[in-house]
């Protein structure tokens, strides 16, 4: 009997020890705001007239995806005839032809000179023609080779003349329409990666210890938005505000469904000892 008391007074005392511990922790909570986590405002690397514009305020929009296109006839205007001269094979045809012909021509020759009918200087004039109708065919091939490079110039310059987005996100303003002048500074739309989101707040100097790269916080967004958020640290600042005392801290947070709103104020919760 004396045992079993001794028992329950053991488990009594853990248990009041975990709950001293667990009463002794308190959570404090800290001004946050949730981001984007990339803003690109999109141009072009070369100049010219916007033909068309895919997307408005608002679009979502995925990496690839053509958004504006830049006015480009003489471009693919280009881009047909190297084609033209890079797939054509004619010239390369004629050459083989010519040789064929002094090959045969040149054996002749040397079938009436082995048989002392033709003096060797014909000979001498057959060799030297067949020589030059290789060289005039290796030319021809390397014609047809700067033709096919020019071409993928061409290409890689008409593909210039269509902007993509560079990211998943959503359009967050259009600068430019149809029919309006890009020049190289200039953009046609700022576009926002919101999924994931970023999470960023300041903490006082002296918590800099508490926390760590990879801890999980739990992020409250403000009304209209509701709900209890998790997010991941993943970057702290080691350069301090000397001015306020305090340190950045920026989470990650998952925004799969794009449910939660980018450019909204929070509160961030961390646990701290009593």
């Amino acid at each position: 009997m004396i045992h079993g008391i001794r028992m329950t007074r053991g488990r009594f005392c853990a248990a009041a020890l975990l709950l001293v511990l667990a009463t002794s922790a308190r959570a404090e909570t800290f001004d946050c705001v949730i981001v984007p986590a990339i803003t690109v405002s999109v141009g072009s690397p070369v100049s010219g007239l916007l033909g068309e514009v895919f997307v408005d305020q608002g679009d979502l929009v995925t990496p690839g995806q053509e958004i504006a296109v830049l006015r480009s006839e003489v471009e693919r205007k280009t881009v047909e005839l190297l084609e033209v001269q890079a797939l054509s094979e004619a010239e390369i045809e004629a050459q083989e032809s010519r040789l064929n012909l002094a090959q045969k021509r040149l054996a002749r020759i040397q079938d009436l000179v082995d048989r002392q009918v033709s003096p060797r200087e014909q000979l001498e004039a057959a060799e030297a023609d067949v020589e030059v109708i290789e060289r005039e065919k290796s030319i021809a091939e390397m014609r047809r080779q700067v033709a096919g490079l020019e071409l993928e110039r061409a290409r890689a310059q008409l593909d210039q003349r269509v902007i993509r987005s560079p990211l998943k996100g959503v359009v967050v303003a259009r600068h430019l329409y149809s029919g309006e002048f890009l020049h190289s500074e200039a953009h046609v739309a700022t576009i926002a990666q919101i999924d994931p989101l970023h999470v960023e707040a300041y903490l006082p100097v002296e918590l800099y210890r508490a926390v760590e790269p990879g801890m999980t916080l739990k992020v409250f967004p403000e009304a209209p938005v509701e709900g209890e958020l998790a997010a991941q640290i993943d970057v702290i600042d080691r350069v301090f505000d000397a001015a306020s005392g305090t340190f950045g801290v920026r989470l990650s947070l998952p925004n799969e469904d794009l449910a939660i709103p980018a450019g909204h104020r929070c509160r961030l919760e961390l646990d701290l000892p009593g």
